[in-house]
């Protein structure tokens, strides 16, 4: 009977611990959950800041920078050749540019309708084949070639673009390698 008497005082005394540890910790949950509450606005600024992220990269996706890929354009032409005229045609955030109807036409997300001049009979196809080293180059074509007023002559050339062409300076894997130079240069 001591025994169990014994026993029975170690499970209450015990029973008595565990209860205080129990209100010991409800009481530090009690305080974290009304600290939390201070900070309540610093989560919501914190929403809104991803979400403002996330709606700048949904609506850049698309974003091509087209003063590089003019100067890149322009950097692949004879020195005598000039661009009179360009007329982009691109696809937005919220509508996808139309795709060629044959099959033998690569994907595109823009085109560039190039007015051209040159001082002398033009090598078109000589200009069509430097212009496939263009990042995000898909195709081209001749429209016209017609002699201008100066002796000159005058070419249409349309340039298809491919999403290579995105910059994608807002996207994810951007900010990802942006963050991880950062660190690095931290470090």
């Amino acid at each position: 009977m001591l025994i169990v008497a014994v026993g029975v005082a170690a499970a209450a005394w015990h029973s008595a611990q565990s209860v205080v540890r129990l209100a010991d910790a409800q009481s530090v949950s009690a305080e974290l959950l009304s600290e939390q509450q201070t900070y309540i606005s610093v989560r919501e600024v914190q929403g809104h800041v991803d979400l403002a992220h996330a709606a700048r990269e949904v609506g850049s996706a698309t974003e091509i920078d087209w003063k590089a890929f003019l100067l890149d354009v322009r950097s692949l032409l004879p020195a005598d050749v000039s661009i009179d005229g360009v007329d982009i045609t691109s696809s937005s955030p919220l509508e996808l540019y139309p795709q060629a109807t044959s099959p033998l036409q690569p994907a595109r997300v823009a085109t560039l309708d190039l007015t051209l001049s040159a001082p002398g009979l033009p090598a078109v196809p000589e200009w069509l084949d430097a212009l496939e080293s263009l990042p995000g180059f898909a195709d081209a074509s001749p429209g016209s070639i017609a002699l201008g007023d100066n002796g000159g002559y005058k070419v249409g050339v349309k340039v298809h673009v491919n999403e290579e062409a995105f910059s994608g300076r807002f996207s994810s894997t951007a900010a990802d390698a942006a963050d991880a130079t950062s660190t690095d240069e931290t470090e």
